[in-house]
């Protein structure tokens, strides 16, 4: 039984092993009638049947039962508590992802109701389709799969490193990545971008991460400021087609040039301001600047500052 993750102490009598105690996951089960146990074979004149359902068996067969439970309870929990770690807008976006894939994949809806189409988006007011172009990927297969790694990974690290504690400012940059996107989109012929989106969202964190080791696949080392070419020039090993991934660059390029660069320039201006209604819906309160923590609240009792950027 040891291979189910359970440990068994067996007593010999006469010949026969019986279970003392069981283990299981760090759980304990009793319940051997030790009497009928020790019992000889004839007890007033009558044989010994089979233990009572007050025994090892018996009690073994609920709690066994009520284990399994307790592990799927505990697994569900487990995950469920991982799932409500991720950010709130990289969790709702790739939800969404998956969800639509998992909906076309049974067949709920045609891909055919998803995909970016201008003339009926303005002309049929199928207002949806500006949304739904960047939730589908495609079948569920490598591509999906590779996609989805990618745009969970990137998205999270936005969220939670340079974005942290600026929901609404990573939301605003949803928002014109998509605008522009949408604007191309009507240039050229594309009719999902949400490959382009996630290629948006590599561009980013690898411009502002630019000191990061990489390494694809076992076979490339490099810093984070190649990676979208790296992934350009393995789509096009893959025989796709790299618009996606140079009109993802772009849009990544002009949010990282207009957000990081140009406003540090000479005479530099700010021009992408996050509005005041996103802020309202989606930032926290600030803490008041004037609250000033007592000492025992500091750790080791410093004023701690903010510290700088490495390589900043």
């Amino acid at each position: 039984m040891g291979r189910w993750g359970a440990v068994a102490t067996q007593l010999v009598i006469g010949g026969c092993a019986f279970l003392k105690s069981l283990r299981i996951g760090g759980c304990r089960l009793l319940g051997v009638d030790w009497a009928a146990a020790r019992t000889p074979k004839r007890a007033r004149g009558r044989p010994l049947g089979p233990p009572s359902r007050r025994g090892l068996l018996a009690e073994g067969e609920v709690l066994g039962g009520g284990g399994q439970a307790t592990v799927g309870k505990m697994a569900y929990q487990s995950l469920r508590l991982e799932y409500l770690q991720i950010p709130p807008v990289s969790r709702a976006y790739t939800t969404a992802c998956v969800l639509t894939t998992a909906a076309v994949q049974l067949e709920l809806i045609t891909p055919f109701q998803l995909y970016f189409n201008p003339e009926l988006i303005f002309k049929h007011f199928q207002i949806w389709r500006l949304i739904t172009n960047f939730l589908f990927f495609g079948p569920v297969g490598f591509n999906f799969l590779f996609n989805m790694i990618f745009l969970y990974r990137y998205c999270r690290m936005l969220e939670e490193g340079s974005f942290r504690g600026r929901t609404a400012d990573f939301v605003f940059m949803f928002l014109f990545g998509g605008f522009l996107m949408t604007l191309f989109g009507l240039f050229v012929s594309l009719v999902f971008l949400g490959q382009a989106f996630t290629i948006m969202l590599v561009y980013v964190w690898s411009r502002r991460n630019p000191y990061v080791r990489m390494n694809f696949f076992g076979l490339l080392n490099f810093q984070a400021p190649f990676l979208p070419w790296v992934l350009m020039g393995f789509s096009l090993l893959l025989g796709n087609s790299i618009i996606v991934d140079l009109l993802g660059i772009a849009v990544g390029h002009i949010y990282f040039f207009l957000e990081d660069v140009f406003p540090n320039q000479p005479g530099g201006i700010r021009i992408l301001k996050t509005p005041s209604i996103l802020k309202a819906i989606f930032d926290t309160p600030d803490e008041d600047p004037n609250y000033n923590p007592l000492p025992e609240e500091r750790p080791g009792g410093f004023a701690w500052g903010e510290g700088q950027r490495l390589g900043g």
